[in-house]
């Protein structure tokens, strides 16, 4: 990004019955984040996306937990979705897409993006036990399908190896940041928009 360029960034706040999110997402960041979400798995994994996408990324969650985590997780895919499409604006100059093969001891997972105005995720990871800390599992699918959805990326994630679910976890995480850098990263080459239409 040029000097003289304005920073990517965005902050939302959405608040329901169920839950209050706030998220401030910087593009062009260096990693660094504070995610506070009640759910301590949840926000490990987050700082994995925060810090191999080189996003700034601060979250700050409150949810219905007494209940189970989902409102939170999901919630906090949507608000984080959102603000991601908001700070890249009309998608001027992107990369667009991005992809990484990310391994994690045993595990190895591959995530592909495509900043394609089109929300879509596609997510084939085997977990093998329901829950990791506080956080169930079957959420993952959960966030990628929230945050492509209000993102307008497309998303696929497919685990290749693992056991571990953890590790199966932490991999997609991390892969989903690397992936997320690359698309949204300026390219010095591309003249408007990535699109033949004209528009994304």
């Amino acid at each position: 990004m040029s000097q003289n360029a304005a920073p990517r960034r965005a902050a939302l706040q959405r608040r329901t019955r169920e839950t209050d999110i706030s998220v401030e997402v910087t593009l062009d960041g260096t990693g660094e984040s504070a995610i506070e979400t009640g759910v301590g798995f949840f926000d490990h994994m987050l700082t994995h996306v925060a810090r191999h996408g080189l996003l700034d990324l601060t979250v700050r969650a409150k949810g219905d937990l007494h209940i189970d985590d989902h409102h939170t997780v999901e919630d906090v895919g949507i608000v984080l979705g959102q603000a991601v499409g908001q700070a890249l604006g009309d998608r001027s100059g992107i990369e667009r897409f991005g992809q990484a093969v990310v391994p994690m001891d045993e595990a190895l997972v591959l995530c592909a993006v495509d900043v394609s105005g089109r929300g879509l995720s596609v997510c084939h990871l085997e977990a093998g036990a329901e829950r990791v800390g506080g956080f169930a599992t079957e959420m993952a699918p959960e966030f990628l399908r929230a945050f492509a959805h209000n993102a307008g990326i497309t998303v696929h994630v497919r685990q290749l190896a693992g056991s571990n679910t953890h590790h199966v976890l932490e991999a997609a995480f991390k892969a989903l940041g690397r992936a997320l850098r690359m698309a949204v990263a300026p390219s010095e080459r591309v003249r408007g928009v990535p699109s033949t239409k004209g528009v994304l």
